[in-house]
């Protein structure tokens, strides 16, 4: 059985964030009676050249992966090539709105079994950025009758809603979801009461909530440090977020870190208390399961997939306001060591019991080969 999947981008490139790790995840995850031809960009999201990679030519990724990092000239043209060279059993589409990526493989490739990973781009959220490029898009894909002619994967039950909404009742949608990459259990970072670490490591855009964390701030008593991680996607937004950061009182630090690649992750996780990503919605949120699986309390919106983290005492799901992410900071900021270590210990039971593997493996058996 042959995958060949398109994706925009593709390690070492991160900065375009869960879509990555999601294909990374899958091929070291799902292995059984299947090989992988990745075809991506040879850049990565801010289109910064990726160092370390041979182009236009298929090099081993691991024992069962083989990647192309394609240069911009006639990217279209050789997709095709290869797709009819190598004649996959399945061709996995990742995403929805690039030309080169999604579009041609889409219209132009043939392959037994065709699927569009829609990741996340249909949740009204993702859909409220860029909304008219986006819903020309898709007028245009329904009038060619795209979407009856394929298969969709859906990650969760809300994302297949999300593609019946847009695309009919009638679609054929199969649900996998996503294998989270985990991090070895931190021990308590040291925690007095009236202080608090937190830290978000995201794309720095509207969809992350980074300013409402900010506003949420200045109410905020405690002796607070937030520390930021990730690239700057919106430069109008980040300008708005550091308006407030100048603004905020003494009790609050924020530290901006710029990128950071994943290899660091667990490195930074280890000294945070909480992490926080308020998002406006989340497919599924890459660095929540991470920092879960690391034993760090996450505060989050009810827009992921990551929900009962109070009852799991695992974090808090808050409402996207200002008030209800300021309550969730000053009561983790309160919290002494004994009382954040029962927070440390109910991340680690949550992320254990939501990484059913042997489930998704049967999902993916399902979405790639068709079996029941």
């Amino acid at each position: 059985m042959i995958v060949f999947i398109t994706i925009p981008w593709f390690l070492p490139a991160y900065r375009a964030g869960g879509p990555i790790q999601s294909v990374a995840n899958l091929i070291e995850n799902f292995t059984v009676d299947i090989e992988y031809r990745i075809f991506c960009a040879d850049e990565d999201l801010n289109g910064e050249p990726l160092n370390g990679i041979v182009k236009n030519e298929w090099t081993n990724y691991n024992a069962y992966t083989q990647v192309w990092y394609a240069e911009k000239e006639n990217v279209s043209d050789v997709i095709c090539k290869e797709i009819a060279y190598i004649k996959p059993n399945v061709l996995y589409i990742v995403g929805l709105f690039s030309w080169h990526f999604n579009i041609v493989p889409l219209l132009f490739c043939k392959a037994d079994r065709k699927i569009i990973s829609v990741r996340g781009m249909l949740h009204p959220g993702a859909l409220s950025q860029k909304r008219i490029k986006k819903r020309l898009f898709l007028t245009g894909f329904k009038i060619l009758g795209a979407a009856s002619k394929n298969i969709f994967h859906a990650t969760d039950e809300i994302e297949e809603q999300f593609i019946k909404n847009e695309f009919g009742v009638h679609t054929t949608i199969l649900v996998a979801g996503n294998f989270a990459k985990t991090i070895a259990a931190q021990f308590p970072f040291e925690k007095t009461a009236g202080d608090l670490i937190i830290v978000t490591i995201a794309l720095i855009s509207p969809m992350k909530n980074h300013l409402m964390v900010l506003e949420a701030l200045k109410e905020c008593s405690a002796n607070i440090k937030y520390n930021i991680y990730g690239p700057v996607k919106d430069e109008t937004y980040w300008q708005k977020c550091k308006t407030v950061i100048v603004e905020l009182p003494t009790n609050i630090t924020v530290q901006y870190h710029g990128e950071i690649a994943p290899d660091f992750v667990a490195e930074v996780f280890a000294q945070q208390h909480v992490f926080i990503m308020p998002s406006k919605s989340e497919n599924f949120g890459h660095a929540i399961a991470e920092s879960l699986s690391a034993g760090k309390p996450v505060i989050t919106s009810n827009n992921t997939p990551w929900n009962n983290l109070e009852l799991n005492n695992a974090g808090i799901n808050v409402d996207t306001d200002v008030q209800s992410i300021s309550n969730a900071i000053s009561f983790f900021a309160m919290l002494n060591q004994p009382e954040y270590n029962k927070f440390v210990t109910g991340s680690k039971l949550y992320s254990i019991q939501n990484n059913k593997t042997a489930e998704k493996i049967k999902a993916y058996r399902k979405l790639f080969f068709g079996e029941i």
